[in-house]
């Protein structure tokens, strides 16, 4: 194999155990399993890949793919797409909140996020901003309006570090940079989308407040948060995809 496409052409479904063309043209990437799981089990559908690094499951034009955890697997689920030319991803990830204000289970909708992860500088230089395609973000905003239920904005800090919250310095950073959450993948695949001409967006949930120390997320804590809030994330992230696709719309990057 000698070229890009050669190489993830065969890739995706070596990754995920599914063949190119069983894939939908829209996509939902989640780090959780049970996503894909209640995914299925809403459609009737079957997971495929279970043995592979990749799980997945398609129904009514929809993929739904754990990738991991991380900017890299993030990076890697977003080449390897360029395989199909998804007409949109949107990232359903849960997020630290680092606000005050942020109850678990709120839900977050990122205007943009903070490169702090450092995969991102493989694909563009440091002062490229990481945006979300607006007409993904508009129509995951009229679903939430749709259930009722509110909802933040503004930027998610991305970092690769996974332990910090015994960091007292780290925390003054976060806080002085004024970023709304805090997760390890969503600068990644703005940024990897925008690369492979793929519009992307994300809705973040609220699962823990890494900020104090009774806040920061232990096993009991996050049973908790997939037990209250996971299914309506999951089903928000579904109706925005059936929204666009309903009404056949076309989301471009403006610097696509």
């Amino acid at each position: 194999m000698t070229s890009k496409q050669q190489i993830v052409d065969n890739w995706l479904p070596r990754y995920t155990g599914q063949s190119l063309k069983d894939f939908g043209q829209y996509i939902l990437l989640t780090n959780f399993s049970n996503y894909v799981k209640s995914f299925a089990d809403i459609f009737n559908t079957e997971v495929t890949g279970i043995d592979k690094p990749f799980q997945c499951a398609t129904a009514d034009k929809i993929t739904i793919i754990n990738f991991g955890m991380g900017s890299p697997g993030a990076a890697t689920i977003m080449d390897l797409l360029s395989a199909i030319s998804p007409k949109a991803v949107l990232f359903l990830g849960k997020c630290g909140g680092l606000k005050k204000r942020n109850k678990l289970g709120d839900l977050i909708l990122p205007i943009a996020a903070i490169r702090g992860e450092g995969t991102s500088n493989d694909y563009f230089p440091p002062e490229v901003p990481a945006l979300p395609a607006f007409a993904l973000q508009k129509a995951i905003s009229t679903t939430i309006r749709d259930y009722g239920i509110d909802y933040w904005t503004g930027t998610v800090y991305t970092t690769n570090r996974r332990v910090w919250e015994h960091d007292d310095e780290f925390k003054k950073y976060l806080a002085k940079i004024r970023a709304y959450a805090i997760d390890m993948e969503t600068a990644t695949i703005f940024m990897v989308g925008f690369y492979n001409k793929i519009p992307t967006g994300a809705l973040l949930l609220v699962s823990d407040q890494p900020m104090i120390p009774e806040g920061v997320k232990t096993s009991e804590s996050d049973k908790k948060i997939t037990e209250q809030y996971v299914q309506r994330h999951l089903n928000i992230g579904i109706d925005s995809l059936k929204q666009l696709i309903n009404k056949e719309e076309t989301v471009r990057h403006l610097r696509f």
